[in-house]
């Protein structure tokens, strides 16, 4: 065992205790002596890499009892392979904290450093403590963007955190979906290895749904709501906005006028039903305005 121990890399201890959970088959009794094979060796290499990619003892034991019944692992690990990689074809950047300071308007701000380094926007590198890794240029040249606009680095990564808490919500759910209705008939029992690259392939062909999903939903919803709020926000200034003209008599402005409804209409799409008469008021006195300015040009 001590042998087995150190061509592993694996301690007596966790070889035992594999043994006790049935992972590791018994040695070889000779004598008074236990002899381990290679295959011995070949197993706690194959638990090592199953652990490595996140399965538990528990489904790890019966993923080798499917092996032992002769249905394999190159499936499995094939569709473990399809889904832990990358989920874009963006390629990672390297970055140093001059280039970076630069990006950001030159001003060294070590907090919001850390705030990204926390969020794992940045990524340091122990051999070049001045360099960062930058897993997603993409993501880091929205927040120069941002920033450049006015918005504070710290106000940037809030926001990437509640962003991120939404996106990782969305995703669940988008996995909820397709294993409910598609991947539960391979994940009910331990897949064939038939199965196991069926569903590899199906992996394969749904990858880009859900970035495309996201990606025509985002863009309906944002067109709807900047358009909403730019009715909203251009309606306050014009509400808003100080007269510098004279004060128009209480009387006159008290006064009915009869409007056509699809002017009514409209006037409500754009400002609320709360805002008309003020938007009405406000675009008349701004024509009176005009044409008083046309006339006394046309005297000169």
């Amino acid at each position: 065992m001590e042998d087995l121990a150190r061509h592993s890399g694996a301690t007596v201890r966790t070889i035992r205790g594999y043994q006790d959970r049935g992972l590791l088959p018994r040695p070889e009794r000779r004598g008074r002596a236990n002899v381990y094979r290679d295959t011995h060796l070949s197993r706690l290499r194959q638990i090592a890499g199953l652990l490595d990619r996140g399965y538990t003892l528990a489904s790890i034991k019966e993923l080798l009892e499917a092996w032992d019944a002769g249905r394999g692992l190159g499936g499995v690990l094939g569709l473990v392979a399809e889904v832990e990689r990358p989920w874009s074809d963006e390629e990672a950047a390297r970055m140093t904290r001059a280039e970076l300071n630069e990006k950001f308007g030159g001003t060294r701000d070590d907090a919001a450093v850390e705030d990204a380094v926390e969020l794992g926007v940045l990524v340091r590198l122990p051999e070049t403590p001045d360099e960062f890794l930058v897993p997603s240029p993409q993501e880091l040249a929205v927040a120069a963007e941002l920033h450049a606009a006015g918005v504070p680095l710290l106000a940037i990564s809030g926001h990437l955190r509640e962003l991120r808490a939404q996106v990782e919500h969305i995703a669940g759910r988008f996995l909820d979906f397709t294993t409910e209705y598609v991947f539960q008939q391979y994940l009910d029992h331990p897949p064939t290895d038939a199965e196991a690259t069926e569903a590899a392939s199906l992996v394969r062909r749904l990858r880009p749904l859900a970035q495309q999903t996201v990606d025509a939903e985002l863009a309906r919803a944002m067109r709807a709501l900047a358009t909403r709020y730019l009715r909203h926000h251009l309606g306050e200034a014009a509400i808003s906005a100080p007269d510098p003209g004279p004060v128009p008599d209480p009387a006159d402005a008290a006064e009915p006028v009869p409007l056509p409804t699809a002017t009514v209409r409209a006037v409500r799409e754009l400002v609320g039903a709360e805002h008309i008469a003020a938007f009405i008021a406000a675009a008349a006195e701004r024509e009176v305005r005009a044409r008083t300015m046309d006339a006394l040009a046309a005297r000169r």
